[in-house]
């Protein structure tokens, strides 16, 4: 049985002049390795180590943010720490649904008076839908035709470029002067603003069909409408729904800063209301409640997306 060799004596010099190979140490390679980690096999187990990849990564970061914030509100800061918001917007936070009264699944929300966060919440969800839907047909629509129409193209392409760029709350003067109404006028806010992404990425998603796609329906000798639906949509499906998540994203967006603008009713309204009534605590809350929506407006167009992506 041939020895190792000995890394700590001097290497063999060759009389012939050849170079030698020397071999590395196995312990050098079997150091350089952890052994590998037995993996769960009861079931229980694997859903518990599922669960816990998903939800600690996020548990620890948050953990982590409320000690910093904690460490970074000394007695004499103006932001309020996580207890001194707990303490002040006890009541916000545990009654969200304060003035909402549900008749079935239909939440009835009560005009003007107090109302909890979630019914401002529910306001602006309720013009956010109605925005949006619009947005996303009329932007589907234009999507389509800009990028199978090069003389669409062409035309609408530089208008495209140049209206996208203009900020949203310099749409709002001109909302109010056309529609003279609050509700409106932010419903066409949100339509102005969440259009552009969902056009330009539908209108990518158009341009870039395989050419091996195109050969397939010219072999078999689809007319335009079987063309559109078999492949033409399935084909952009990714880029269409990259551009409903962004421009469900820029939707939410222009509500809040609508609705502060404007007054009224909605989670933009109880932040102005908040900061002008001095209560910075019931502020966090709304924004960790805009940030919480958000998320799940995003996940839920994310979702509808992969489902039609699947099944189509």
């Amino acid at each position: 049985m041939a020895s190792k060799p000995d890394i700590t004596s001097p290497p063999p010099v060759s009389t012939t002049g050849e170079a030698v190979i020397l071999p590395y140490p196995e312990t050098a390679i079997a150091r350089r390795f952890f052994p590998p980690m037995p993996k769960p096999t009861h079931p229980a187990a694997v859903a518990a180590q599922k669960f816990a990849s998903a939800v600690l990564p996020t548990a620890f970061m948050l953990a982590f943010l409320l000690a910093f914030w904690t460490l970074a509100c000394g007695p004499d800061s103006a932001l309020p720490s996580p207890s001194k918001v707990w303490e002040e917007s006890h009541e916000v936070i545990m009654h969200p649904l304060k003035g909402v009264e549900f008749h079935g699944i239909m939440p009835e929300i009560q005009d003007g008076g107090d109302v909890g966060i979630g019914a401002h919440i529910m306001k602006s969800l309720g013009r956010v839908l109605k925005g949006y839907t619009l947005a996303a047909i009329v932007g589907v629509a234009l999507g389509m035709l800009v990028g199978t129409n090069k003389y669409a193209f062409r035309a609408l392409d530089p208008l495209f470029q140049v209206l996208r760029t203009v900020p949203p709350l310099a749409w709002l003067p001109i909302s109010l002067a056309i529609f003279q109404q609050a509700q409106p006028s932010a419903i066409f806010l949100i339509f102005i603003t969440a259009i552009w992404p969902i056009i330009m990425n539908t209108a990518v998603g158009v341009q870039n069909i395989p050419q091996q796609y195109r050969n397939v329906a010219k072999v078999l000798a689809l007319n335009p409408m079987e063309y559109f639906v078999r492949i033409v949509l399935p084909a952009c499906v990714p880029h269409m729904f990259t551009g409903l998540r962004i421009g469900v994203g820029m939707s939410w967006l222009a509500i809040v800063a609508a609705e502060m603008v404007q007054g009224g009713t909605g989670i933009g309204f109880f932040i102005w209301d908040s900061y002008n009534s001095s209560l910075l605590s019931d502020t966090i809350v709304a924004l960790v409640w805009i940030g919480m929506v958000g998320f799940a407006l995003d996940r839920i167009v994310g979702a509808i997306g992969r489902l039609i992506a699947r099944n189509g």
